[in-house]
């Protein structure tokens, strides 16, 4: 199992640096993994889209939709790949602690 260290905090993740384990999350992962991503600080909107994913992972076992996401937080496709420079499967997905999502490359 591959290792992620930020910070002095040491995380197992799978090849492409997701939680293997998503109940580790927390807000201060979030912020971790953010910014070794490049996110030096997460915002409203940020953490908007974080929760939409968090929520629907523990009631649907998945990521939603970007459509959902959009639509939920009146975000446009467009901010949130600002938002999340990695896109919101590789980006949004990672910080809010899930596994890869399904067709992410």
């Amino acid at each position: 199992m591959a290792k992620l260290e930020i910070e002095g905090r040491v995380f197992d993740v799978d090849g492409d640096g997701f939680l293997s384990d998503p109940s580790e999350w927390n807000e201060e992962v979030a912020a971790l993994i953010a910014k070794s991503d490049g996110i030096d600080q997460l915002n409203e909107k940020h953490w908007a889209i974080l929760k939409i994913i968090r929520d629907n992972f523990e009631k649907e076992g998945n990521a939603p939709m970007i459509r959902k996401i959009c639509q939920e937080t009146g975000i446009k496709l467009r901010e949130i790949y600002d938002l999340f420079p990695l896109g919101p499967a590789r980006g949004a997905c990672r910080v809010a602690g899930l596994p890869k999502p399904d067709g992410c490359v």
